[in-house]
């Protein structure tokens, strides 16, 4: 079962403009990030709960098996690349984290098809101006 997510009003409206202007070639992220938006709660930026990963969050994440850690900044494919350890929306991985809240786990197909469990472990920064711990 997938963890219930939360995605700000204006980065669903962004992202579903990126997804609507994808090539043909990238049907599966295509479908893969409009799947997750419909499945997530669209919210203003003061219902937003704490320690989720929204747009241009930096969040501490774990890929279980086998165990890899990493520190990114979720951004939009436009900014990649603007600052060190980003990582796209539009990455099998990005597109997972998407409205996670800290402790969510779930189970995501890398690029070559194989099913991993990724869990996020800390949200460091929220574009909103929130904070983790």
């Amino acid at each position: 079962m997938k963890p219930e997510i939360f995605v700000l009003a204006s980065d669903a409206e962004r992202l579903e403009l990126i997804a609507d202007r994808l090539p043909a070639s990238a049907l599966d992220c295509k479908n893969a990030l409009l799947g997750e938006l419909a499945r997530a709660d669209i919210v203003e930026p003061d219902e937003l709960p704490a320690r989720v990963v929204t747009m241009n969050s930096t969040v501490r994440f774990e890929v279980i098996a086998p165990r890899e850690e990493f520190c990114l900044t979720l951004v939009y494919p436009a900014d990649l690349n603007t600052a060190p350890n980003q990582i796209s929306v539009l990455t099998p991985i990005g597109t997972a984290l998407l409205g996670m809240a800290e402790g969510s786990v779930i189970e995501w197909p890398r690029r070559d098809g194989q099913a991993v469990q990724v869990r996020v472990l800390e949200v460091l920064s929220q574009a909103n101006g929130q904070a983790g711990a």
